[in-house]
């Protein structure tokens, strides 16, 4: 057996909670699972847990030198990698699909720019971006709102810039 970490604990939490806020599980369900996640000390205690629940894959955009689009009306993944060496990044999801209350982005850009368009309403977290010579701004709330979409962005961005803002349409 695996022993798990803190980590792997709170990430089924927050996956079990995410399944209740979805509707996918009732009252009763989320409290056995809660309780389960908590307790477990093993990944074999911790699989079945979230085995049937959905929103946890992980999406990898990568590019070295070219740009990395998504616009209109694209699937938002609950967690999103971009990896750019020197490319620029447009991250739209005013208009997207998002069926999660919270998505992750872990940015990785050497020298490129970032911009992350947030629908009305949303929030968003830059407190774990690390910056050498870069840049973050951040132009909406940073705490999550009830009911609105927040978006965990993490990375570096050792000479690269990242803006986020709320969509200006």
């Amino acid at each position: 057996m695996t022993p798990i970490s803190d980590l792997d604990r709170d990430r089924a939490v927050e996956l079990v909670q995410q399944a209740y806020a979805d509707g996918r599980l009732d009252p009763a369900e989320l409290e056995i699972r809660l309780e389960r996640a908590l307790t477990a000390t093993s990944s074999h205690e911790l699989e079945p847990i979230v085995a049937d629940l959905p929103g946890d894959e992980l999406v990898r955009l990568e590019s070295v030198g070219g740009r990395l689009t998504r616009t209109g009306d694209w699937q938002v993944p609950r967690r999103l990698h971009v990896d750019s060496e020197y490319g620029n990044v447009r991250l739209d999801l005013s208009q997207a699909h998002v069926p999660y209350a919270r998505v992750d982005i872990e940015l990785r850009l050497a020298y490129g720019r970032a911009l992350i368009i947030l629908p009305a309403g949303a929030s968003a977290n830059t407190d774990g971006v690390r910056t050498e010579w870069g840049r973050v701004t951040c132009k909406v709330p940073g705490r999550p709102r009830p009911g609105g979409l927040h978006v965990e962005v993490t990375g570096e961005l050792p000479y690269g810039r990242l803006t986020i803002r709320t969509s200006r349409s």
